[in-house]
């Protein structure tokens, strides 16, 4: 693999890039929390699956992952950057067909994947998040 093109300003910034607990997850969990909802955070939804979501319900059997437009190439506002091009793309591409492949994993075991782009706002995304774990709490147990 050739070194990627970078500067120290640049390596300085992406290095504090947060994975977990960002700003919008948090705002998120507020909102959620706010509705009476609880749940857990940073889990693995399937103990064979190593991937976690950002917020868990788990008798709801529900995973919701706040996806950055930039790190998942959100269609209105994903950018592609012209430094190591050819590097981010196949980069930003891979971190998609994972989220496909983690949606359908979570769908065959009987659960509902909930995605949420950053730029949503919290609230409307808590109320849509809301709407699908009590939906699914309605459910028969089988």
């Amino acid at each position: 693999m050739q070194p990627l093109t970078t500067t120290a300003t640049v390596s300085r910034r992406m290095s504090r890039q947060r994975s977990r607990n960002t700003e919008v997850e948090v705002l998120l969990r507020k909102e959620l929390h706010r509705a009476g909802l609880r749940y857990r955070v940073h889990r693995r939804p399937l103990p064979n699956l190593r991937r976690e979501a950002d917020v868990v319900f788990g008798p709801a059997r529900v995973a919701v992952f706040v996806d950055g437009c930039y790190w998942h190439g959100c269609p209105e506002h994903a950018t592609w950057p012209k430094t190591n091009a050819d590097f981010w793309r196949t980069k930003i591409t891979r971190n998609q067909e994972r989220d496909r492949d983690t949606d359908r994993k979570l769908i065959d075991a009987g659960w509902v994947p909930v995605r949420v782009w950053e730029h949503e706002d919290p609230a409307v995304a808590a109320r849509k998040v809301a709407e699908v774990v009590q939906q699914r709490r309605q459910l028969p147990k089988v």
